[in-house]
């Protein structure tokens, strides 16, 4: 990959990164993540395709609620709206290549200021900005995993974009959302992403719930087949939270989705999930279960990877670090067969405090080895301790006799009862959850 530096170069204290191994003490070098090391039959770049956020990395400066924020990006000095974002794709750029990370995404507004524009002018922008963003792809080999459409920040946006109760803001949203498609069709992105950010509620008095996910529906179809029809083969994926900002959302989690897509005859041939760790925890999930209600529902398309604080209930956004949690997501993620069409974004943010330049690639190393460590030990735990042996004897039961004869259908409810009481008492078998644990323990 070719490190992009522009006119100016924003990270000049920081080299392009590389894998040194476990034993460096260089800050600015993998230990873990080795992109063509083969793991599980494919190299670390092909499972995890990485890919580097544009909003937080480039558009946040660590405001939040009480304040603005302390950072100072030099990409912000033009005092014109494309000067800013021809600035802001050099940094991006540069940052990508130096991190080697093979995607990026964006929201539509990430990439050039709306301002008051009207969609025409915004569309005008776009093209702009996405013509930049095609040279840089073709000179770099970056690619777009994804592109979507920023349709809550908006004060229009107040009430929803796609379940709007006003069809002139439905509309207007609408306009908005096909300029994003389009440039993620431009720019050869793999796959759409929907985040209904205020697609939701916060009081049931003053809404029609059903009107508003009919409307919802209606608006994805609307899209697959616009999308579709321009011949992009792509996923969409929609990605679950179950509040913040708006009291209930109606992506609430992947299951909730799961159901959507099923009654409003959504297919996952088209529709997928993008999970990300942090929404999860605010559903009251683990990460791992979000994955494995995804896998089993064939929805698993990509990862947002960050973490929340534990103690507080709210969206922070930080760099995934905790091996356990990763490493048990790694072990779903592997035995599903990876993500369908989609990659790890990391969707973190620096911490407000941390205001070098060089703490955006700190953190970013620091992620990027997470997952390609926990990879590595699920492998491990997969192929050389007895955990799938111990997981599948708890159901050993059902693979012969009775037990299959209930899998496949053949027992009436009356011939179970009968089992049932010729069973009597059966017999307490331990879960060995500690076990389990310990196995973990072991391989990290």
């Amino acid at each position: 990959m070719t490190v992009l530096i522009g006119d100016k170069e924003y990270f000049p204290t920081v080299s392009e990164i590389k894998y040194e191994g476990r034993d460096s003490d260089n800050p600015f070098a993998f230990k873990w993540y080795d992109a063509d090391r083969i793991v599980a039959g494919k190299t670390m770049k092909e499972w995890l395709r990485f890919s580097g956020c544009y909003w937080h990395t480039f558009c946040g400066q660590g405001h939040d609620p009480f304040g603005p924020g302390p950072q100072r990006f030099e990409w912000n000095n033009p005092k014109d709206a494309r000067g800013r974002a021809a600035a802001k794709m050099d940094a991006a750029f540069e940052f990508f290549t130096k991190m080697q990370l093979p995607y990026y995404c964006f929201h539509d507004t990430d990439l050039i200021d709306e301002e008051d524009s009207t969609v025409s002018e915004f569309e005008e922008k776009i093209q702009f900005i996405t013509d930049i963003a095609q040279k840089k792809q073709d000179e770099s080999g970056i690619k777009l995993l994804w592109g979507t459409s920023n349709l809550f920040s908006n004060p229009r946006y107040m009430n929803g974009a796609g379940t709007n109760p006003h069809f002139p803001t439905l509309a207007r949203a609408g306009a908005q959302l096909k300029v994003a498609m389009d440039a993620t069709m431009k720019l050869n992105g793999e796959n759409y992403v929907f985040w209904g950010g205020r697609e939701g509620y916060i009081t049931l008095l003053n809404t029609k719930m059903e009107r508003e996910q009919e409307n919802f529906a209606r608006w994805l179809h609307m899209a697959k087949d616009y999308m579709r029809g321009q011949g992009w083969n792509g996923t969409f994926f929609i990605e679950p939270k179950p509040m913040e900002p708006t009291k209930h959302q109606y992506d609430f989690d992947t299951a909730t989705v799961a159901g959507f897509l099923q009654k409003y005859d959504l297919s996952t041939d088209d529709f997928k999930v993008n999970i990300e760790v942090n929404h999860a925890t605010l559903a009251s999930h683990t990460f791992q279960h979000e994955l494995q209600v995804a896998a089993d529902n064939n929805m698993l398309g990509s990862v947002d990877a960050n973490r929340g604080d534990y103690q507080n209930s709210w969206d922070t956004d930080q760099f995934p670090n905790n091996i356990n949690e990763t490493t048990e997501a790694m072990l779903v993620f592997l035995e599903a067969g990876g993500l369908q069409g989609g990659g790890v974004n990391f969707d973190a943010k620096t911490r407000r405090e941390s205001t070098d330049m060089e703490d955006i690639f700190i953190g970013h190393i620091g992620g990027m080895d997470t997952f390609a460590r926990s990879l590595i030990i699920a492998d491990d735990i997969l192929t050389k301790s007895k955990y799938t042996e111990m997981r599948n004897t708890r159901y050993e039961t059902f693979e012969t006799g009775q037990g299959k004869d209930f899998v496949e259908g053949k027992l009436s409810i009356e011939q179970l009862a009968e089992i049932g009481k010729a069973v009597g008492e059966p017999e307490q078998i331990s879960g060995k959850q500690e076990l389990f644990e310990n196995i973990v323990n072991q391989y990290i």
